[in-house]
């Protein structure tokens, strides 16, 4: 019962830890096109675009996925979704979320 006990704890732990593997840096890297209209530092001079800076990861990911998948229909953000993986959408979240 130990056994079966330390193997499954074992598991969530090593999933928990890929789960969250994103890459600030390479978010970094990856949000030079995002800047365009979410400012440099995540925070847009243009009124009608949203803040990027500080939101929470989950959130932008969602609304990535949203665009990508075309569930939420946006003709300027469709295409920008469209070009990330999902390890670029958790890096670039990860990096948003990261500034303050």
């Amino acid at each position: 019962m130990k056994t079966a006990l330390f193997i499954m704890l074992t598991s969530i732990a090593a999933f928990s830890t890929q789960a969250s593997a994103a890459d600030v840096e390479a978010g970094k890297a990856k949000s030079a096109t995002c800047a365009a209209c979410h400012g440099a530092n995540g925070i847009s001079a243009i009124p009608t675009y949203p803040n990027l800076a500080g939101q929470k990861p989950a959130y932008i990911v969602q609304q990535l996925k949203a665009f990508k998948s075309g569930e939420r229909k946006n003709p300027i953000m469709a295409p920008m979704a469209a070009m990330l993986t999902d390890q670029d959408m958790e890096n670039l979240a990860a990096y948003y979320a990261s500034l303050k």
